[in-house]
C-alpha cells in the first residue's frame, strides 16, 4: 500500500538538528534545521535536553506542508548515556559519544565479552558509572540514547531500531536482539556489585527496519507545540550510522559507505562475523540487522580546513576574496596535478587523538625531506591522502579477515568537489567508489527513507530490495574504479606514512 504524503526524518546531529521531508517518489521536498553545539561541563561533554526540544521545534517550524506528514522517524548521534529513573527523570547529565572517560570499562567489557566494546558505547558508560560507584546507578530504570529518548517522549514506546541498539549493547545478528550470553555475563558483574536490576530491563526493546514503532501521542504533540498532529505513525528510531547506510543504499552484504568530513568513517556490511576481536573496528548492524564493520577515524578534513583558511587569507593580501566553496574546489582540483605518491610530502592531519593508530592526542604536521618535490599540487595531494590514510590502515584489518567489498558509496563534504576525493578513495581502498546526488541530505534523509519503507513495504520485502528497486533504481550517480598508478602511488604514500607515525608520536610526547 502506497501512502502518499510527506515522510519526515528528524536527526539530532552533533552540530545541527535537521528535519527532512520526502515525497512518495523519495525526493526531499521540505527541510528545516537548528544549529547547536555540545558544552563541556564538570568534565563531561553534554547537551541540554531542553535545547533538544527547542531545537526540534525550531527545525519543524521551518517546514511547509506539516499537515501532509503521513509518517516520521527520529535519528541521532549514536551511543552516549542517558540514564532515567522509573518515572523517566534524568539521573545525571547526558554524556555524549565524545567523552573518553570510560577506558577501564571498555577494556574490561571487551575482555569479558570477547567482543570489541568502544568507549563511546552506552554499556561502557553504564559500567564505568558502576566502577566509579556513582550514586545514581541504584536508581536506574532506563538507559537509552538521544534518539531513543526523543522517540519514547513522542510515542511512549521505549524501543529503538537494531542499528541504534547495536551501539548500546552487542547484538546477535541471528536472533536480531541483544546477545543473551553477554547479557548474562553483564548481570553476573552487576550482581557482584550489588546492583538491584537486570541489564535487559534497563535497555530499550530492539526493532527492525519496517516494524511499526508507535504513534505521535497527544503528549508528544504538545512537546512540539502542536505543530504536528497526534496519531502520526513512527518508524523505529535509528542512529546516524544506520541512516547514513540507508541514505547511500549501502545496506546489502559486500557494500559499504564512507562518510568523510571533519571526521571520516567507513561502514562495511559483512557476509559473516569477524573471526577476531579488533579494538580498531566496531561491529554494529544495518537497520535490518546485518552485521557491519565500522572503521572510525577522528581526523578527516579538519587540518585541510585550517590550511584552506590560511590560503584564503594569503589571497586576501593581494586583494582577492575567495569564497570557501571556490577555494576548496580549486585546491582539490589542483591536487590532481600532483605526483601519484604526493612527491615525498608527508602530512599528519591529527588535530585529535586517533584510536586506529593508538594516539590519545594529535599534532598536525607537514614533513618533507631535502629531496621532496614541494609543490602546491603535491602538498594538497598529501593533505587529501592523509585524510584517508588512517582509514586505510583500519580497512586493511578487514582485508586480513577476508571481508569482500564490491563497492563503496562516498558521501560528506570531502566529496562535494566531483571526482577528486572519489578517485583518491578508490585508490586508497582499491574498490570502486560511487557518489550519488541524493545522499546530500544524509541522516535525516535516510530516516525519512526508513519511514517510507515501514509504510510502503510489500509482504516479505527487505530493506535492501526496497532501496535498490523503489528508491535508487534511477538515482543519478557516478562510479570511479581504482586506477593502477593511483593505487601504487597511494600505497607508497601509506608506507611512508606508517614509518612517519614514529615522528608523530615523538611530537605528541615532546610538544
Amino acid at each position: 500500500m502506497n501512502h502518499s504524503g510527506v515522510y519526515l526524518g528528524l536527526e539530532m546531529g552533533s552540530t545541527r538538528i535537521k528535519a527532512v521531508g520526502i515525497d512518495s517518489k523519495h525526493r526531499p521536498v521540505v527541510t528545516g534545521d537548528y544549529t547547536w553545539q555540545s558544552s563541556f561541563e564538570n568534565g563531561v561533554w553534554t547537551y541540554d535536553l531542553d535545547e533538544v526540544w527547542s531545537g526540534i521545534r525550531a527545525a519543524v517550524s521551518q517546514m511547509q506542508a506539516k499537515d501532509d506528514i503521513v509518517g516520521m522517524g527520529v535519528s541521532g548521534m549514536m551511543h552516549g548515556y542517558l540514564a532515567f529513573d522509573k518515572d523517566w527523570r534524568l539521573l545525571t547529565p547526558f554524556r555524549t559519544w565524545q567523552n573518553t572517560s570510560t577506558g577501564q570499562a571498555a577494556e574490561e567489557l571487551t575482555d569479558l565479552f570477547r567482543f570489541n566494546v568502544p568507549q563511546r558505547w552506552s554499556i561502557a558508560h553504564l559500567y564505568q558509572a558502576m566502577l566509579n560507584a556513582e550514586t545514581h546507578v541504584k536508581d536506574i530504570a532506563h538507559i537509552t540514547t538521544l534518539a531513543g529518548y526523543v522517540h519514547v517522549s513522542l510515542t511512549g514506546v521505549n524501543a529503538v531500531g537494531i542499528g541504534e541498539a547495536s551501539g548500546i549493547f552487542p547484538i546477535d545478528s541471528n536472533t536480531l536482539d541483544y546477545d543473551e550470553a553477554m547479557l548474562e555475563k553483564f548481570d553476573t558483574l552487576a550482581k557482584g556489585m550489588h546492583c538491584p536490576w537486570h541489564i535487559k530491563d534497563l535497555l530499550p526493546r530492539v526493532l527492525q527496519a519496517g516494524d511499526a514503532a508507535g504513534f505521535l501521542t497527544p503528549e508528544g504533540a504538545s512537546r512540539l507545540d502542536g505543530q504536528l498532529n497526534a496519531g502520526i505513525p513512527f518508524a523505529p528510531a535509528e542512529g546516524d550510522a544506520g541512516t547514513g547506510m540507508a541514505a547511500t543504499n549501502a545496506v546489502a552484504a559486500r557494500t559499504g559507505n564512507v562518510s568523510a568530513g571533519t571526521s571520516i568513517f567507513a561502514m562495511v556490511v559483512l557476509e559473516h562475523a569477524l573471526k577476531n576481536v579488533h579494538p580498531e573496528i566496531d561491529v554494529l548492524t544495518t537497520p535490518g540487522g546485518k552485521p557491519v564493520a565500522m572503521v572510525h577515524c577522528n581526523n578527516g578534513t579538519n587540518d585541510m580546513n585550517a590550511w584552506v583558511k590560511v590560503l584564503r587569507e594569503t589571497a586576501a593580501l593581494f586583494g582577492v576574496e575567495v569564497s570557501p566553496g571556490e577555494a576548496f574546489t580549486k585546491l582539490y582540483q589542483k591536487s590532481l596535478e600532483g605526483a601519484a605518491d604526493a612527491g615525498g610530502i608527508l602530512v599528519f592531519n591529527y588535530l585529535a587523538g586517533e584510536g586506529v593508530t593508538s594516539f590519545n592526542e594529535g599534532r598536525p604536521m607537514v614533513i618533507r625531506t631535502p629531496g621532496s618535490s614541494f609543490t602546491l599540487a603535491n602538498f594538497l595531494r598529501a593533505q587529501l591522502y592523509s585524510s584517508m590514510a588512517t582509514l586505510r590502515i583500519g580497512m586493511d584489518l578487514l582485508s586480513q579477515e577476508n571481508v569482500a567489498i564490491d563497492r563503496l558509496m562516498g558521501h560528506g563534504g570531502l566529496f562535494k568537489t566531483p571526482i577528486v576525493a572519489q578517485r583518491y578513495l578508490a585508490a586508497a581502498c582499491n574498490v570502486p567508489v560511487t557518489c550519488m546526488e541524493t545522499a546530500g541530505e544524509g541522516g535525516p534523509y535516510g530516516m525519512a527513507l526508513l519511514t517510507a519503507f515501514m509504510l510502503n513495504k510489500k509482504n516479505g520485502e527487505t530493506l535492501e530490495s526496497y532501496l535498490a528497486d523503489s528508491v535508487f533504481a534511477d538515482a543519478e550517480s557516478s562510479t570511479l574504479a581504482p586506477e593502477a598508478p593511483d593505487v601504487q602511488g597511494f600505497n607508497s604514500f601509506l608506507e611512508y606514512y606508517k614509518r612517519g607515525l614514529a615522528v608523530e608520536r615523538s611530537a605528541v610526547e615532546n610538544l
